[in-house]
């Protein structure tokens, strides 16, 4: 059965796209915990040479500046996401797609996750896209210094959103039945 939150779409048609896939089974979390970040700065570096012409124009240079921080933001809190909630027992790949466009970029990234940690998600999402999200980013922040361990603030989201102007959506699917293990797409798309 497949659900799908807020703006979703299935594949963008564009021939512009690069794929990276992370085996769970062959790089335990931690390892790839620490090396997210350069995941996530070679994702930006990659987009950045498609989007704006290199010049010595400073509007330009300062576009690519914003872009790929842009990029790399997004990317290192979907990658750290993904890794942070995967069900490793599982051996279910991660995923990052990235479908660019004359004035947009399209990250899905894919995951799996337990049945639980796939209702909190949806309950987060059911928040985001049900509240009035400057309210629910005060709300997400102040509870966040009250505890700082909560594992389901949205905060990355509300950043995403909030910050870059960028649109999510979600798509839940069932790939194991016993125990039952969700996979899910996010999709985040940033106009540049």
């Amino acid at each position: 059965m497949n659900k799908i939150f807020g703006h979703f779409i299935e594949e963008p048609p564009t021939k512009e796209k690069l794929f990276l896939e992370f085996s769970p089974e062959l790089l335990p979390v931690n390892d790839f915990w620490r090396n997210n970040n350069l995941s996530a700065n070679f994702i930006a570096d990659f987009l950045t040479t498609f989007i704006i012409k290199k010049d010595d124009d400073p509007i330009n240079i300062q576009r690519q500046l914003e872009v790929k921080s842009a990029a790399s933001y997004i990317a290192n809190e979907l990658l750290e996401n993904a890794v942070k909630y995967c069900h490793q027992a599982s051996q279910f790949p991660i995923t990052i797609k990235l479908y660019l466009d004359r004035n947009k970029i399209s990250f899905f990234i894919t995951n799996s996750l337990s049945n639980l940690r796939a209702a909190n998600l949806q309950g987060t999402i059911y928040q985001l896209t049900n509240s009035n999200l400057d309210d629910f980013y005060i709300s997400q922040l102040e509870k966040n210094a009250e505890d700082e361990y909560s594992t389901k603030s949205g905060l990355g989201f509300l950043s995403m959103i909030n910050d870059y102007s960028a649109k999510l959506g979600w798509k839940f699917q069932t790939i194991e039945e016993r125990p039952q293990v969700m996979c899910v797409t996010t999709m985040v798309e940033l106009i540049v």
